[in-house]
């Protein structure tokens, strides 16, 4: 069975230097189901280590990270609580 990712909210933090991105996701993850994806859209190079890394200091999924033609990242997170 293939798991879905596709983000069912998407968190716009790009401009935005860390830590509002994890500000942001921490704010926002509660608001999704359980096992839901969340999109987080940033451009600061610390987000792309940080939110994974929040994600283990949280116990969430850390699906991916995927470039965006724009620059920067959507950095994948599952709600796993």
């Amino acid at each position: 069975m293939t798991e879905t990712t596709h983000p069912v909210l998407t968190i716009d933090a790009l401009g935005k230097k860390c830590p509002i991105p994890i500000i942001m996701l921490a704010e926002k993850i509660n608001n999704v189901p359980l096992n839901a994806v969340v999109a987080v859209l940033a451009d600061d190079p610390a987000a792309y280590t940080d939110v994974p890394a929040w994600c283990r200091l949280k116990s969430h999924r850390h699906v991916g990270s995927y470039e965006l033609p724009e620059g920067g990242w959507a950095i994948h997170v599952r709600r796993n609580y």
